[in-house]
């Protein structure tokens, strides 16, 4: 009996046979996130956003079709099924989940199945995601503390032993607080975050997180024991914005729900409540903003563990919630992401040493030390150090105002025990430092092993990198990503030792820097809920977010705060994802209107303008107009994506009024030149979008030999530093613009380079008597220029999230070669050029499931080559699509990895 095979199989078997079948392997769904998160626990979204990528290498590789799955039973999808999307064609991969509501406390599993280019059917991996309380109604515990008095210094200890009857199939803890927390259960510390919960307006909203203790928790009795820090909640130090005199200032506290799900099927919750005990321990005083103080005499080993004798620690007291809003903290938590040993250390005397990392953090230092009892040592920690060898904070306290000489800035304490060696490290607090003098009362003998530093910081994925022929970019590269993420501790700080605030202005010039180089936007979605807790009802913002009131009356102009438009427009550029321009869209649409009431005439004065300039200071109306121009503009496309057509016309026509007024003031037409001809004043104008499209040239030029009179040096303050290298890039200088990137003379980010910078600075002057900081990420847009005005990686506003790829290379003089990666929803984008007697070659790699146009600048003669064939029309996987106003040579390519020649 002859067996007839099908057509397919036979096809399969002679690929197989011929050993090329990897070329037509269907397409897989990879990468599966719930809520931008890899299976995460205790989410409270009630419509989960999930998304995946097409894992296929094929030129061409799209995705037709899908088809979604959610159950609650991972090893029968279909036995447990919530939820079944209907097959949908297209190539969306970031959808909502569209079923009914779901049950809090719950685990699902979900996955996708996709259809490829040839119509094949994959089916992904099984992900998942776990709920958590979704609702305030279902916690259980109540609210805790120890004592009321907010001027208490050391920290409170609380403890609670329960018996676990019977066998545990799983447990979770849900925990909130107001201030900072260690949780702990048989001992042990429950996971590897730090400083949680995240800073929020606590009066307004509160974080809790959930864990996952099964693994902890034993047969019959158990012990929980939290620990609490002030963190910005009670702020006991004093400095120039109040902190401690926030409205929702009070005692920590907290309210814990342990839910056990038994073998048995059967759950019960155990529950912060007034059958829990409380002491005061070792952490004698905790400041989010100076340090942390600990007494090792006063340890209770075992406080935390079931049969330590509690008889002396007494009751707790209740205490009303902080806020009536607890939601879930979902995003990429704070985390002692790498350790750093010491480079040097300089023994000064038997009482002073100094160490030195080598390179500037955010984060702390751990201490290890044997010595005699009630030794105390102080940990002083600096970014500089006097001729001398001492550490210096002269940079950096400047607006510390110390009510006594007990809370000394950026100076742990550490009183010994006694007891064999022993090792500090705060818990509470964090720093910004390259130096750690440490001094004792009495002589100690420590190494250079003896100290070691902790870079700490929002753990957010690398998905980015650069590399190039000049080792001064790559090194502004790392040390803009060094200030970057030391500034993100689950909002954007300026810095991490001298204010530790969430400067509006700073946070909006380096957005695209963290977009390029970290998956940020879980980050981002947390801090622009902060802005819309902080909003006023008249639209107004503070200019540090989250405030315990300072900050509205100072620095909030539209060139600050316009974070509230910028920040979720670009998030929809790099994600595709609309949901935060969606739920920002009335906070934009309030800020707008209330500029407009104050300002009709499409001008304002509102702002701080061109803040640490070089030396030629830019009208606060110009620069401020430009942004108010910038949020009616967002504001009008925002619209258009909502589908709210009558905004998108009228913020259309505010744009309108808005850049007319501004040309009518600044715009001088026989010249093309803005204002006085500033670096600042020409770049604004142009990156904005305020010059008329008939004068873009002209004004470029106008820039472009500013620059040159400026001898090729930036004249620039923080809004300038935005615009000047893309205005350049943009518009027919990158040549310029790279000159000025790669200057390693004053003023210039090599300045800083050369003179030893790891981080990025507050001023170019590095001697300058004020604005000192050395980890500032105010002057980083240099860093996202690296991947734009370079490497030419761009989205596309009309298809955004980098489904369709802007590739708009610069060869430029004075570089050999460079390459940038940026790994997008859809995957890797890749675009690397090399010189080598005189040609190009360019390769780039377009992931699945999006394309790009590529604009290459081809000078006259020159021949465009892939593959070893030369380009003509549509050829190969490319179709010419002429040359655009600037001369440059536009192509189309499909999904695929591509090699180029420029002859």
């Amino acid at each position: 009996m002859r067996v007839l095979l099908p057509f397919c199989y036979l096809t399969l078997l002679f690929l197989l046979f011929t050993g090329i079948v990897h070329a037509y392997m269907p397409a897989k769904p990879a990468a599966l996130k719930c809520e931008h998160l890899v299976n995460p626990i205790g989410i409270d979204a009630s419509h989960p956003r999930l998304s995946w990528r097409l894992a296929d290498e094929r030129t061409g590789a799209r995705q037709t079709a899908y088809q979604l799955f959610l159950s609650t039973d991972s090893l029968d999808m279909q036995k447990g099924m919530v939820w079944q999307s209907v097959k949908i064609n297209g190539s969306a991969s970031l959808v909502t989940y569209a079923g009914s509501a779901l049950q809090p406390f719950t685990k699902y599993y979900w996955r996708v199945d996709v259809w490829d280019k040839d119509g094949i059917k994959a089916g992904s991996a099984i992900a998942s995601f776990e709920t958590g309380m979704m609702d305030r109604r279902n916690w259980k515990g109540a609210w805790i503390s120890d004592i009321s008095e907010v001027t208490v210094k050391p920290a409170g200890q609380f403890r609670k032993v329960f018996e676990a009857a019977k066998k545990i199939r799983s447990a979770r803890a849900y925990i909130a607080v107001a201030g900072l927390y260690e949780l702990y259960i048989n001992g042990q510390r429950i996971g590897d975050h730090r400083l949680d919960p995240m800073y929020t307006r606590f009066d307004r909203r509160t974080l809790y997180v959930t864990y996952d203790v099964t693994a902890q928790l034993q047969a019959g009795k158990n012990a929980i024991g939290v620990l609490l820090g002030n963190g910005w909640y009670n702020h006991q130090s004093t400095a120039v914005w109040y902190f401690h005199k926030a409205p929702w200032r009070a005692r920590p506290a907290f309210c814990l729900d342990l839910r056990i799900t038994y073998e048995d099927g059967t759950a019960e919750t155990i529950t912060s409540g007034k059958d829990w005990k409380t002491a005061l321990g070792p952490v004698i005083f905790n400041s989010i903003y100076t340090a942390e103080h600990y007494d090792a005499r006063l340890e209770q080993p075992g406080w935390n563990t079931v049969n330590f004798d509690d008889s002396k620690w007494k009751p707790v007291t209740y205490r009303a919630a902080p806020s009536n809003n607890i939601v879930a903290q979902a995003l990429h938590p704070i985390q002692a992401v790498e350790e750093i040993a010491a480079k040097t250390v300089n023994r000064i005397s038997d009482t002073v040493y100094v160490f030195d990392l080598g390179r500037n953090i955010a984060g702390v230092s751990r201490l290890k030390v044997s010595g005699e009892a009630g030794t105390t040592i102080r940990l002083k920690h600096a970014e500089q150090v006097y001729a001398n060898g001492r550490a210096d904070q002269s940079n950096i306290d400047v607006h510390y105002r110390p009510t006594d000489d007990k809370d000394p800035f950026q100076t742990d304490i550490f009183i010994l025990s006694g007891k064999a060696e022993e090792t500090f490290m705060p818990r509470f607090n964090y720093k910004g430092f390259q130096y750690v003098e440490v001094t004792s009362d009495r002589p100690l003998t420590l190494t250079k092993e003896s100290l070691t530093g902790y870079f700490m910081h929002s753990n957010v994925p690398p998905v980015g990198n650069i590399k190039s022929s000049n080792t001064t970019i790559d090194k502004i590269w790392s040390a803009t990503n060094n200030a970057y993420l030391s500034n993100l501790f689950g909002y954007p700080t300026d810095c991490p030792q001298r204010e530790k605030n969430g400067w509006t202005g700073d946070a909006q010039i380096a957005i695209e820097t963290g977009l390029y180089s970290f998956d940020g936007i879980t980050v981002y979605e947390k801090w622009l809920a902060d802005h819309r807790d902080e909003q006023q009802p008249n639209g107004v913002l503070p200019s540090i977010i989250p405030t315990g009131g300072w900050g509205y009356e100072w620095g909030n102009g539209p060139d600050w705060t316009s974070t509230i438009a910028i920040i979720p427009w670009n998030i929809y550029l790099f994600y595709g994802d609309k949901k935060l321009l969606a739920d920002c869209y009335d906070n934009i649409k309030l800020y707008v209107d209330h500029i407009n009431e104050l300002y009709p005439s499409g001008l304002t004065t509102w702002g701080l303008g061109d803040w640490v300039p070089v030396k030629s200071k830019s009208p606060v109306e110009l620069t401020s107009t430009a942004y108010y121009f910038a949020d009616a503009t967002i504001l009008a496309k925002a619209a258009k994506l909502l589908g709210k057509e009558g905004d998108h016309k009228k913020y259309t026509a505010l744009a309108a009024k808005i850049r007319d007024a501004f040309n009518a003031k600044y715009l001088n037409k026989q010249t093309n030149v803005y204002g006085s001809g500033w670096q600042t004043e020409l770049s604004v104008a142009l990156y904005w979008g305020l010059v008329p499209a008939e004068l873009k040239s002209k004004v470029a030029a106008n820039l472009a030999k500013r620059v040159e009179q400026d001898n090729f040096h930036l004249d620039v303050g923080l809004l300038g530093t935005k615009a000047i290298l893309n205005a350049l890039s943009e518009n027919g200088y990158a040549d310029v613009a790279y000159k000025l990137a790669a200057q390693e003379t004053f003023p210039s980010w090599g300045w800083w380079i050369v003179n030893g910078a790891t981080t990025l600075y507050e001023n170019w002057d590095i001697n300058a008597g004020s604005d000192l900081s050395r980890n500032h990420i105010m002057f980083g847009e240099i860093g996202g220029w690296f991947y734009k005005g370079i490497g030419g990686i761009k989205p596309d506003e009309a298809a955004a999230g980098f489904k369709h790829v802007l590739l708009e290379p610069h060869f430029v003089e004075g570089l050999d070669h460079f390459e940038a990666v940026h790994e997008g929803p859809y995957g890797n984008i890749i675009a690397a050029w090399k010189k080598n007697a005189g040609m190009i070659t360019y390769a780039v790699t377009v992931p699945a499931n999006s394309t790009a146009t590529i604009y290459l600048p081809m000078a006259r003669g020159q021949q465009l080559y892939e593959n070893g064939k030369l380009v003509t029309g549509v050829t190969g996987s490319i179709r010419t699509a002429g040359k655009t106003a600037g001369g440059k040579q536009v192509y189309h390519v499909q999904s695929g990895t591509y090699r180029f020649e420029i002859r």
